[in-house]
């Protein structure tokens, strides 16, 4: 041991980052024991039943849920981030000039396209 910290050399630079990781090993794990000695032992039904915004659920958590629920939230995530380019676009619209408004007109009926096929496919009904 004394052999090893004698091949140290604490002017490293990756000392630090060797003794940081080192101490948030030690302190998480030692945290996730302390945690299991420390804590309540026993079981609380009313602590782990399903709580969904202070309303009881009218259905158990094994219950299929629809694709459309998906469908929805990654239609709307897709167009919100494709919305989310139009912002830095219109900074530099004056810089861009017409090659930038045609860019964009396109890049606007691709965007259109697919919000037209999603429509058609009745991806966006909400049954």
């Amino acid at each position: 041991m004394a052999n090893f910290l004698s091949t140290i050399q604490f002017s490293d630079p990756y000392f630090s980052v060797l003794l940081l990781l080192a101490i948030a090993l030690v302190m998480s794990v030692g945290f996730v024991f302390l945690s299991q000695a420390l804590g309540p032992k026993r079981y609380d039904r009313v602590k782990y039943s399903v709580y969904e915004c202070g309303v009881d659920p009218f259905t158990p958590a094994s219950v299929r849920v629809s694709v459309k629920f998906y469908l929805v939230a990654l239609l709307f995530i897709l167009f919100d981030l494709e919305a989310a380019f139009l912002y830095p676009w219109a900074v530099l619209y004056r810089e861009l000039g017409l090659f930038g408004l045609v860019e964009m007109g396109i890049f606007i009926l691709i965007l259109l396209a697919g919000l037209i096929y999603a429509w058609k496919k009745g991806a966006l009904e909400w049954q």
